[in-house]
Parts: C-alpha cells; structure tokens; sequence
C-alpha cells in the first residue's frame, strides 16, 4: 500500500494517469457498454492499460471503477455486482502497481451517481452516502489506497461521496468537472471547493478539476482555487485537447507536445497533481513526464498567458460564481 499523503510530503509534484474509456475504445470497447465489466471480461486489457502509464511515469493510477456505483450499474442490471467490479479493478491496478518497482497509489475512480437529488429527483442524501460507501468498500478491499470522486457538478453529491468514502475508511480525493463558463453545470465555482468539505470529519487530501472542456479551461480553473489560498493540495488533470467529432469517432485535439505545455503551466498555476483525463493516452502522459522532471517553476501565468501557450478558453467564466445548491448533471 502506498499513501498519497506521503508521497506529497516528500515530492513536489506528483503526475497521475491518462484517460481509461477513451484508450478502451481504441482497444475494442464498444459504446454503450459498461468498460467495468471489462474488469471481469477483460482483465489483461485493463492491466495493459495500468501498466502503460506506469510505464510513462504515472504516479498515480486510477482504477476503471469509474461508474461501478449501483446507480450507474442498474442501467446494465447488474446494481449486485458493486462490490465485485469494484474489488476487481482495485486488484489488477493493484497488480500494476506491485510491477512497477517504485512506489504507485492506487486510486479509486468513484464517478457521479447520473442520479438527481430530492427535491429536482429521487435520490437522497442517506442512499447517496450509502452507495458510494458500497463502491468505496470494494475499492478498499481490492487494494485502493485512496478514493478517487473524479468528474462531480453537484456540491451534494460530492460532500456524499466524501462521507461514503470516509464510512469505508478510505482517504480521498474530489475533482470537479468546471465545464460550463466556468463553473460546474450546477453552478459551483473553483473557488468555492475548497469550503465545502470544512464540516466533515476528516477532509480530502486533495481537490481540483478534472476533464471539463480543454486543457486552457482547466488551467484556469486551478488558478482560481489557487487565488482562494487553500491549504489543501490541487489536482489538474485536463483533456488532451478539445474533442472532435470525425465520423462517428471523437479525437481529441491535444498533442503531447501540447499536454507537455499543460504540465507545466498547470505547476506554475498551483498543482501539486497533474494528469490528463479523456484523449490522454501513454504517449501524452510520457512527454508530461519528462516536462515535469524538467521544468524549472516560474511564476503563475496568468489567462493571457495560458491561451497563448495552451490554446484559446472554450467556454469563458462568468463574474457571478453562486453555486446552485440542488441537483447534478450526468
């Protein structure tokens, strides 16, 4: 087992992985099929993928559990298989991980619910805690060394898995997906996350942003986390570019040089985590490696600056940063 906690204690900067659904497509992943059950189905598929961004330098990998919450599963009919896929997909990143001759966290990928909380939905808070508990204890018994709540919208949704997660006894992490002039599709600002977990008994060991709408996005909205003078450590882990639709295919914009560019930027922008999220694959995160063991820190960059190295905003925040409080986006 290796603690995330430590690792940030002794390094300055750790580099987490690469994308999971998207490298699974390119590997035989049908759409509309649950990538979890390749963790049954497929397990040396799922391993090959840990192991090429071990072997790109990764830190950190994350497990393909990402919807494996009875929620998510229902759609498929398989809500009794929560702790199975779970534990499964902790074992073979846990495999990886023990390969690597280096010290790995294993992270578990916990991803939203696609549920909407009372009043807008059904779901309530007790059952959300609960599912996420489930997810998390699966997690934890295959060998996860932190929770992972990666791509939330919804603040009631992400104090949930918090609470799930610290149930099963599992350090976490949360990242929030800033996708919409800014801000979450429910409203919340980079600014306001790092507050929302200041009630909870233990809180996270780290927070950021992840996927949204590009890499420049993303940058930004680390800046503004950053500007909230938050103790607790930042996570960037950003598309390979924009998404592009080529037929019936998606391609993602970014090259590695690009994620390189990102890497570095997003060091001097507060990150103490970087990674990529959808279109990353080992080659990306290989040049992130080697930008990071060679970057010199410089000082914050600023929106102007970011968009000159990165590429342009996709979708530009707004001044008033509210949160809504109710619901979430899928």
């Amino acid at each position: 087992m290796t603690s995330l906690q430590q690792m940030l204690a002794e390094r300055p900067v750790l580099l987490a992985d690469g994308a999971t659904g998207t490298n699974f497509f390119d590997m035989g992943l049908t759409a509309g099929d649950p990538p979890e059950f390749w963790n049954v189905d497929h397990p040396d598929r799922v391993k090959a993928l840990h192991s090429s961004f071990v072997e790109a330098g990764a830190d950190i990998i994350l497990t393909n559990s990402f919807g494996a919450n009875r929620h998510r599963l229902k759609l498929h009919k398989a809500q009794d298989r929560v702790f199975e896929l779970n534990k499964r997909a902790a074992e073979l990143a846990r495999e990886a991980a023990e390969q690597a001759g280096r010290p790995i966290v294993v992270a578990g990928s916990i991803g939203p619910t696609g549920e909407l909380f009372q009043p807008l939905g059904e779901l309530t808070e007790a059952e959300a805690v609960d599912a996420f508990r489930e997810q998390a204890e699966g997690l934890k018994a295959g060998g996860a060394d932190v929770a992972w709540i990666e791509t939330m919208s919804a603040v009631e949704e992400m104090v949930a898995a918090a609470k799930g997660a610290i149930a099963a006894g599992l350090p976490y992490t949360v990242t929030a997906s800033f996708d919409t002039a800014g801000r979450t599709m429910m409203g919340l600002a980079p600014s306001a996350l790092p507050e929302i977990f200041g009630t909870l008994p233990v809180p996270p060991v780290a927070i950021g942003a992840n996927c949204g709408v590009g890499a420049s996005d993303l940058l930004v909205s680390v800046l503004a986390m950053a500007e909230a003078a938050s103790p607790v450590p930042f996570i960037a882990k950003a598309n390979a570019g924009i998404p592009q639709f080529r037929g019936e295919h998606i391609h993602y914009s970014g090259t590695p040089e690009l994620m390189a560019q990102y890497a570095r930027y997003a060091v001097d922008a507060g990150a103490r985590i970087v990674g990529g999220c959808c279109g990353t694959t080992a080659v990306h995160l290989a040049a992130m490696r080697k930008a990071l063991d060679e970057h010199s820190p410089g000082a914050r960059p600023d929106h102007s600056m970011i968009e000159a190295a990165v590429g342009p905003l996709t979708s530009r925040p707004k001044a008033d940063a509210t949160p809504r409080r109710r619901g979430r986006r899928q």
